[in-house]
């Protein structure tokens, strides 16, 4: 029975110790390179193209992605990197999707690295004869086996033809059975090559979280070619799919320091000589400068000693001292403000515990003699004198538009009678003459109002100064009657030239 027991044990212990060294083990440092990769939203320019991309065949560029092939039959399309690849480790991560109507779709995509950019071909719509790896989600089902849709990696040294009647199956790298077609949520396959190892996952995009990957596959002892191109490309046949690619995110991953070979702390003799040479040319045109500012200012340089230019643990002193006496300004401040706080509230008090004690507070000549009452204005007294104020100010204003109106008309009937109207325009006249008398009536019955209104009388607001008299009773007879003259004139006038212009019709 102790067999079992010690081999579980041991079995433990290799594995705490492979996950310790697999802890220590430390990370590669990311760096997102934004001249690889693309993503929306306004991923076209205005023109169409893509930033540090180009693409053709079927690829068309949108807002938020690129649709490499559309579900049409026979089509070809691509899209790969202006620039080289200058970074040997990299992580690429694409987000793409895969969709069509019927059960089986075909031809697939791909996602490349290659020393050259491919055209449209016959490799899930680029050349063959590659240099480089190739990474290929394959839709349709070639060989019969019924082992798709399927994922596979196939490295190259541009000698090779891919087989299409095998699916590639006897050429592969690694690969894994995954579906990737019509799924609810953008798919995503990340490709790492760091240390000459090439591993892939994959998120068959049923949910919509971004961390949830699978390894799809490993391979150690992988040497891929420097200075390539990354690249997406796909393919449609007899049957159609969606190809559209909606990200691809490159960061470049570099080894850690503590990984580095570490230098020995010493420099070559060369290196020695050339650091020694920069710091006497600098340090001869720095004794040039001071020659040239002593000879263009000498008053200045004359007063100047070494005793002038202050210690730097005087220095330091002063500082701290500064800084202690700006403190102790500082609190000095607050204890006087705190006082004052202080006086504030015991007098606060000392008011209050008076009133409480004494019932309030007496105003008058004695000490002991009953308080005078003041009588003051409320509130409700003040409201009714601004209201009565509104209403005589409004009251105003309207004597003033009939007495503008009354005027205007007045205008007019002097006119017509200073030019003599006919027989028939009598009615009209008695139409104004009565007009004239309602708007004299009003205006008497807004005086009367105004005049016979009580004023509000208030035990303690002022009297108002009487306004003086402007104008007097003969005065206003006067000018209405004037007014009313103008405006018998005006209408007359008005009169004439209407039946002056009808003549001409």
């Amino acid at each position: 029975m102790a067999s079992p027991v010690c081999s579980r044990i041991a079995v433990i212990v290799l594995f705490l110790a492979f996950i310790v060294i697999d802890s220590g083990a430390e990370l590669p440092l990311k760096r997102f390179e934004y001249k690889f990769s693309f993503k929306g939203p306004h991923m076209a320019q205005k023109d169409g193209s893509v930033p540090f991309f180009e693409f053709g065949g079927s690829a068309l560029a949108s807002e938020d992605q690129i649709r490499v092939t559309p579900s049409l039959r026979s089509k070809r399309g691509y899209v790969w990197t202006k620039n080289v690849v200058p970074f040997p480790h990299w992580e690429v991560e694409l987000i793409f999707r895969v969709s069509g109507r019927g059960r089986v779709g075909a031809d697939g995509l791909a996602f490349w690295y290659r020393t050259d950019k491919g055209r449209e071909g016959p490799v899930y719509g680029s050349t063959d004869r590659w240099n480089g790896l190739g990474v290929f989600f394959d839709s349709f089902d070639n060989d019969n086996q019924r082992n798709n849709p399927f994922i596979l990696t196939m490295l190259n040294d541009g000698s090779k033809n891919y087989d299409h009647n095998s699916d590639g199956q006897t050429q592969q790298l690694g690969g894994c059975l995954r579906d990737f077609r019509n799924k609810p949520y953008p798919v995503r396959a990340k490709v790492e090559y760091y240390k000459n190892t090439l591993t892939l996952w994959f998120n068959n995009g049923m949910t919509e979280s971004d961390m949830n990957y699978e390894l799809c596959m490993r391979a150690e002892n992988v040497i891929l070619p420097a200075n390539g191109y990354f690249g997406i490309s796909a393919a449609t046949g007899g049957l159609a799919d969606d190809h559209d690619a909606l990200k691809l995110l490159t960061h470049s991953l570099t080894v850690p320091a503590s990984e580095l070979p570490k230098p020995d702390g010493r420099i070559t003799e060369e290196e020695r000589q050339k650091f020694t040479r920069e710091y006497d040319e600098y340090y001869e045109k720095l004794q040039k400068q001071k020659e040239e500012f002593r000879k263009l200012h000498p008053e200045r340089v004359a007063g100047i000693g070494v005793e002038d230019f202050e210690d730097p643990n005087v220095r330091d002193l002063r500082l701290i001292y500064e800084g202690q006496h700006g403190i102790h300004q500082t609190i000095r401040e607050l204890n006087r403000k705190l006082d004052e706080i202080i006086g504030r509230q015991e007098r606060t008090l000392s008011t209050l515990s008076s009133v409480q004690s004494g019932g309030g507070t007496h105003m008058g000549g004695g000490g002991g003699g009953t308080p005078q009452m003041i009588d003051t204005i409320k509130r409700h007294e003040v409201d009714n004198v601004l209201n009565t104020q509104r209403e005589i100010s409004q009251s105003v204003r309207d004597i003033r538009s009939i007495v503008n109106d009354v005027q205007q008309k007045t205008g007019a009937i002097h006119l017509n009678q200073g030019q003599g109207g006919r027989a028939g325009d009598g009615l009209d006249f008695k139409l104004l003459v009565n007009e004239l008398q309602d708007n004299l009536k009003l205006v008497k019955k807004d005086i009367s109002y105004l005049t016979s209104k009580p004023e509000p009388r208030l035990p303690t607001c002022p009297d108002l100064p009487e306004l003086p008299n402007c104008l007097s009773a003969g005065h206003f007879y006067f000018f209405m009657i004037l007014q009313i003259v103008v405006i018998l004139g005006y209408i007359s006038y008005k009169h004439k030239q209407e039946v002056n212009a009808k003549k001409f019709f």
